[in-house]
């Protein structure tokens, strides 16, 4: 084998997802003989970098602030015209970051940076073009490919969404699009279609059907829709993990009702081993609830999770709702086959994915 080589990773810190993957693929990456020099995090006050991913990786960690959506005033969905205001105010902090995120990536001594859709890291290679070889990864980066066809979707305000996708990967000279399906690769935009990174936990994790729903709920104003139906159907147990960092670690309600604080082990533990899943539609516990066989409802907050949607559901994976329609879900998996074909293309992650990080 040549010689290892050195990696920078830039992380977008909203959600679960991007943390995951940059967990999974810094393992990766260290068992195949490569070093991960250190992970730059993008933050925001609404977000608190949770302990799962802290305790678990091994490079340097260092935050800066960076571009997020502002929830509405019931911290269910985005609101739009608040983001762009908060966004504009917030305009000087992020200059900063990208001065920072320059020198970061000079001093490095990477050989490659990572980018996990984080927007600073295209202004930044646009803005001064680092001669380091920059390669993004996401699901999103799937929306621009020749074959996927998100105009079929009828989501409106997806245009934003293409040209915010489009600005992340500037500078990139690949984009490794996660995907819930093999497809071929988009050459003429330098799209690689790739599986998902599941953690190896996941992939060694043998599922179970525990009797209750399982969920995630990146606004924790949701846990309104929760508590109603709960309310009707006492007899059904839930389990719901969110990131209110006000509440306690465990908030049992009552003997059926649970609320977590984001933790990923007893996350990962407790969608092993429930009946069905419900969540804010993040692709990657959506990939991980596919790779254990359980049926999805899927509640998108914001325009990029709609899009996940719509991509899950017409690979048959879930339903999607505008909220925690938990009666839906049960009818749904009343009727629900599992992927087969799923977990081969998740296990062959690994194999696809070093490849494409280590052949540039």
């Amino acid at each position: 084998m040549a010689r290892g080589l050195k990696y920078l990773f830039i992380v977008q810190g909203e959600g679960r997802g991007h943390l995951t993957q940059a967990m999974a693929l810094e393992k990766l990456l260290l068992e195949n003989g490569h070093q991960v020099v250190g992970i730059l995090v993008g933050k925001s006050q609404a977000r608190k970098l949770p302990d799962f991913f802290t305790k678990s990786v091994s490079a340097p960690i260092r935050q800066f602030d960076s571009v997020n959506f502002q929830p509405t005033s019931e911290n269910r969905t985005v609101n739009m015209l608040k983001s762009v205001m908060y966004n504009i105010e917030k305009f000087p902090k992020y200059l900063k970051s990208v001065l920072f995120l320059k020198d970061a990536i000079k001093s490095s001594g990477a050989d490659v940076v990572v980018n996990f859709y984080e927007l600073l890291t295209g202004i930044t290679y646009f803005n001064f073009k680092p001669d380091i070889p920059n390669i993004s990864i996401g699901h999103q980066y799937l929306f621009h490919h020749s074959g996927f066809h998100l105009g079929d979707s009828g989501i409106m305000g997806t245009e934003g969404l293409m040209i915010f996708t489009r600005m992340t990967a500037i500078g990139s000279c690949k984009k490794l699009a996660l995907s819930f399906r093999n497809m071929a690769d988009d050459d003429e935009k330098h799209i690689r279609v790739v599986p998902p990174i599941l953690r190896e936990a996941v992939l060694q994790t043998v599922p179970t059907d525990g009797g209750y729903i399982h969920g995630y709920m990146l606004n924790s104003g949701f846990a309104e829709d929760v508590m109603k139906w709960h309310e009707d159907h006492p007899d059904v147990e839930l389990r719901f993990f969110w990131d209110k960092w006000s509440e306690p670690k465990v908030k049992k309600v009552d003997d059926t009702l649970s609320f977590y604080l984001l933790d990923d082990k007893e996350f990962l533990r407790q969608m092993a081993g429930c009946m069905a899943y419900a969540s804010t539609a993040g692709f990657e516990s959506v990939c991980e609830a596919m790779y254990f066989g359980k049926p999805v409802l899927m509640v998108p907050s914001h325009i990029e999770q709609k899009c996940n949607a719509f991509d899950a559901v017409r690979n048959g994976v879930g339903i999607s709702s505008d909220f925690f329609d938990l009666s839906s879900l049960l009818e749904f998996a009343g009727n629900f086959t599992p992927d087969e074909a799923f977990p081969e293309w998740a296990r062959s992650a690994r194999r696809r994915i070093l490849e494409e990080l280590v052949i540039l």
